[in-house]
């Protein structure tokens, strides 16, 4: 495996971070094709071994068929958002002979499959309980809607997507939201009051048929519209769940890492979100806990006899993602600074801190005390 070069494909973010930071200790230094920001965070890492920075997913697609698309050995790519997977799936015909990367077998078919309408079919199909939801091409509101209800893009690959999630109470609110949506067509879905979220991290090979569930995240707080920002990680698992799941897994055919989110209701009742087909933020927590998904997942790729004993248990442990939850509970004062202090000391995993790759939060820190400063 060492003889083939790794490329992460990504921004500054903490997701591919992480990505970065599993392959590093694991004694691989990838190449990095990183989309420029206001500031350096994944590009700091000292476990990249060459690094190209880049103004769009397209530019770096370019460079990535322009520099490594004639190797020998063909390369692994990994992805951690949405936009650049979705478009290596749409480029998969051109792709597949050059790189291994995150695929369903045929060009388009990932991206099909982003679209929250076609994934909620399936995972009705498949046995999974949803929300009801509405799908709407023009402003017109269906008579049957359900308040609260909620917007959502129809499909997250779109720059600022999360700019479409409104929460409305009745019909007035409901039309105030549409008319501030810039989409074309729209879904909007029956609110669930929360009691939770739950986040399943893993890996799928051998077209789907064969699925890893290496982590799951409870959230230790609930936050309104979003997933908290600190949890436990555990191999908690939910066997009916996951059965359903695994059908899904192999009806779209995946290979790669993917994250799955369910949300919990105030009966315990567990409702599918999303699958993210690639690699997600809380993966390097998979990794602390012995599972290094993006090693893994290589390695299944060339050897299906790794899946077999992939699996671990661990004894479950709390991750934050420090910077974030400072600014949730800290500042907005719903936990005092002393108590959040002992359990940022108490959480194995931090996802911006990490002791042997100090440079991207020293970037991270100086980039905000300039921001505030001017």
């Amino acid at each position: 495996m060492n003889e083939r070069k790794y490329i992460v494909l990504g921004g500054e973010h903490y997701n591919p971070l992480g990505l970065v930071r599993s392959l590093g200790i694991a004694k691989i230094k990838p190449i990095a094709i990183i989309k420029k920001a206001s500031y350096g965070l994944t590009s700091k890492s000292k476990y990249i071994s060459k690094l190209h920075l880049v103004n769009s997913n397209e530019e770096g697609l370019n460079l990535l068929i322009k520099e490594y698309g004639n190797e020998e050995e063909k390369p692994f790519v990994l992805t951690s958002d949405d936009q650049m997977t979705s478009l290596l799936d749409k480029n998969y015909n051109l792709l597949k002979d050059k790189f291994i990367f995150y695929n369903a077998g045929e060009e388009g078919r990932i991206t099909k499959y982003m679209k929250k309408d076609e994934i909620m079919s399936l995972a009705v199909e498949c046995g999974l309980n949803v929300a009801k939801s509405w799908k709407l091409k023009d402003k017109t509101i269906p008579k049957d809607i359900v308040y609260p209800a909620l917007t959502k893009a129809l499909i997250s690959t779109k720059d600022n997507w999360k700019d479409d999630s409104y929460v409305c109470y009745n019909e007035k609110e409901l039309q105030d939201a549409l008319n501030k949506i810039e989409a074309e067509e729209i879904l909007v879905q029956e609110y669930i009051i929360k009691k939770n979220e739950l986040c399943y991290d893993g890996y799928s090979c051998n077209k789907g048929k064969s699925v890893l569930y290496a982590i799951s995240s409870d959230y230790l707080y609930v936050k309104e519209g979003a997933y908290s920002n600190y949890m436990l990680i555990s191999n908690n698992h939910h066997k009916e769940l996951e059965e359903k799941l695994d059908k899904m897994f192999e009806k779209i055919g995946f290979d790669g890492i993917f994250s799955v989110e369910f949300l919990v209701d105030q009966n315990d009742n567990y409702y599918f979100l999303e699958i993210n087909f690639r690699n997600s933020t809380w993966s390097w927590a998979s990794t602390v806990a012995g599972m290094n998904l993006p090693i893994l997942w290589t390695s299944s790729m060339l050897d299906k006899e790794v899946f077999k004993t992939a699996y671990k248990k661990f004894k479950p442990f709390k991750a934050m993602v420090e910077m974030l939850d400072f600014n949730d509970r800290v500042k907005t004062k719903q936990v005092g600074l002393f108590k959040w202090i002992c359990e940022l000391f108490g959480a194995k995993v931090k996802y911006f801190w990490y002791y042997k790759d100090l440079k991207p939060i020293i970037s991270k820190v100086v980039h905000k005390i300039n921001k505030n400063h001017y």
